[in-house]
């Protein structure tokens, strides 16, 4: 049996740092402040902590988070824009320490946020906990996507088809693709020592999706909510270890300061 305890370890580390990055932010989200300014605290948080940001000139990316507000499902690009009260807001990390990756996403509300807003985050966080408490060896990928459809669409919602997690290590990006919707006991099962993740986008509308002209940002075409929560989780013997949690417990908002 291929020992990778040295592989999870070092997975760890560069998960804490993603996630520490996200919990050193939040004081930071309130209305008035620039994506751009977050984006230039947790560029130099993962600096300063031996790290560097994945998404930084990533396939041409400009900044070294992604900020996604609103009815953006993801990538969007950190920017002058400040952020309003009531919006939402999805801040994407992925950092590499020695290597390793690791990536994870939380959501944020900027002031006071509508109750249909607090319900769409609720219920996404909620998704992608109850999918990844199913992971064990022998698991199909597709009861992940099971899972998280069901749930939230019995909540309303829809899953973002367009997107998905994937697998993740010493490279960014790779095999296998870890959808958010589907058949249970259908596609490869999991295996011990795979390291990936699971991310679900999920819509308050519609499901579809379009692309702004910067070829990065993607918003719901019916310009509903969008909301997302991502962690890296490493496969073992009998379950599932997650690499990305707060140590300070900061897994949904609201987020006690």
């Amino acid at each position: 049996m291929k020992d990778y305890s040295n592989y999870f370890k070092k997975m760890k580390i560069a998960g804490k740092l993603a996630a520490k990055t996200l919990d050193i932010i939040t004081p930071y989200i309130k209305p008035g402040v620039s994506t751009e300014t977050l984006d230039k605290i947790c560029y130099e948080h993962i600096r300063d902590n031996g790290g560097y940001s994945a998404p930084l000139y990533y396939r041409g990316f400009p900044k070294s988070v992604c900020t996604s507000t609103n009815h953006i499902v993801c990538h969007g690009i950190p920017s002058n824009k400040v952020l309003k009260e009531s919006d939402i807001l999805n801040i994407d990390v992925t950092a590499i320490v020695d290597g390793h990756h690791g990536d994870t996403s939380r959501m944020f509300f900027v002031g006071d946020v509508s109750v249909k807003s607090k319900n769409l985050v609720k219920a996404t966080y909620e998704s992608m906990m109850m999918a990844i408490k199913l992971v064990k060896p022998g698991l199909k990928l597709g009861d992940i996507g099971a899972t998280i459809q069901k749930y939230t669409e019995e909540k309303g919602f829809s899953v973002v088809r367009d997107f998905c997690g994937h697998g993740t290590g010493t490279t960014f990006h790779k095999d296998p693709n870890i959808l958010h919707y589907g058949k249970e006991n259908t596609g490869p099962s999991i295996e011990e020592g795979m390291t990936f993740t699971i991310e679900p986008m999920i819509n308050e509308g519609k499901f579809d999706v379009k692309m702004l002209k910067d070829g990065w940002t993607a918003v719901t075409k019916d310009k509903s909510l969008s909301a997302q929560f991502e962690h890296t989780i490493g496969v073992t013997h009998n379950g599932y270890e997650i690499f990305t949690e707060s140590d300070i417990k900061f897994d949904q908002p609201p987020y006690l300061l």
